[in-house]
């Protein structure tokens, strides 16, 4: 399935961080809490939007639309639900 957002929305697919403790014991992703640093897959045709595809951004931690593509799950985001660009 190919996802195209329109306006000003972004399509991101979230960083899977695997988290360890300190006694090096590997924590679930269903025990930890969801990243809020995604890589930035399209964009829309808005022209205020700031970010192109492969920035990595952080954004805003209950915002966006869950979508799943061929079996991985992306979000869709408005642009002014992004608080950052990471360098």
């Amino acid at each position: 399935m190919n996802i195209k957002p329109t306006g000003d929305r972004v399509l991101v697919r979230m960083e899977q961080i695997q988290e360890k403790s300190a006694g090096g014991i590997f924590i679930p992703q269903t025990a930890q809490e969801k990243t809020q640093i995604a890589v930035v897959l399209a964009v829309g045709d808005d022209e205020e939007i700031k970010v192109k595809t492969g920035d990595r951004v952080m954004y805003d931690k209950f915002s966006g639309t869950s979508v799943k593509a061929n079996g991985e799950e992306l979000l869709i985001l408005h642009m002014s639900d992004i608080m950052a660009v990471i360098g």
